[in-house]
């Protein structure tokens, strides 16, 4: 049933952000940063998803969801227990006494995704939460698959991350609060799109994840990552959230699917 509840955040150029309530995508259309590269159209998926893990204890907890043939991996689904769109998707997670909850927001204006986590107290001694990038930098009606022409490299600046996969495409800057990163790379394989199927288009794409974030969790409770086509010299998060939070307020109300329990 959650497969079927979908948001969407957009950015008022032609941009959006939009997934299922469990973060599962089920569309080529999916996708974290759908980027309007000439506004408001050149849409670019450059950000697809965020694969997402709790370590504690000598334990790798997933929070995220993919789909392949046959197949949920991982089980994040079981533990989220809370879903709302007020005033942006929120989803709230518990895991064994801890308790995580993620906000997903666009800046208005700009092609930038703020992704914030806040951790909640916990009775437990808990050491990492993992944020693994996938990226397709493609067309948003195409799909990625594995290539050999895919530039794997990044720069690492003083105030973020740096990637630019094909030429043809524009740069992605991340910008975050992780205090270190894994640099594996490889390819998440033939993810599964369940609404293409039903279309009766082609419905499986590889998405290239070049790295992933490690938040030391004893550093503080707000953690974020933030995907933009544009290099800032500063991320201020409270700003950026404070300012979306009063821009919407005064905006009319829209019809939404209010509070989802998966």
């Amino acid at each position: 049933r959650a497969l079927e509840k979908e948001w969407l955040e957009t950015n008022g150029i032609g941009g959006y952000a939009s997934s299922t309530i469990i973060g599962a995508n089920t569309r080529r259309y999916h996708g974290l940063l759908m980027a309007a590269t000439r506004p408001p159209l050149g849409r670019t998926l450059m950000l697809s998803k965020v694969e997402e893990s709790l370590c504690f204890e000598g334990q790798e907890i997933p929070l995220s969801t993919n789909i392949y043939p046959n197949a949920r991996y991982p089980g994040g689904y079981k533990n989220l227990v809370r879903f709302c769109l007020t005033p942006f998707p929120t989803f709230d997670y518990s895991i064994d006494g801890i308790s995580i909850q993620k906000i997903v927001f666009m800046v208005h204006g700009e092609n930038t995704t703020v992704i914030l986590y806040r951790v909640g107290a916990t009775r437990r001694v808990v050491s990492t939460l993992k944020i693994r990038v996938m990226i397709a930098f493609r067309d948003y009606h195409s799909l990625t698959h594995e290539n050999p022409f895919i530039k794997s490299g990044y720069k690492q600046k003083a105030n973020g991350i740096c990637i630019q996969p094909y030429e043809t495409l524009p740069p992605m800057y991340f910008y975050h609060n992780a205090q270190s990163m894994d640099n594996a790379q490889f390819w998440y394989k033939n993810m599964e799109y369940p609404k293409e199927i039903e279309r009766g288009l082609e419905a499986h794409e590889d998405h290239f994840s070049p790295f992933a974030l490690c938040f030391d969790l004893s550093k503080g409770t707000d953690f974020y990552v933030v995907a933009s086509t544009l290099e800032h010299e500063k991320i201020n998060i409270k700003k950026l959230l404070n300012k979306e939070r009063n821009r919407r307020k005064h905006r009319p109300a829209m019809r939404h699917v209010g509070n989802q329990n998966p």
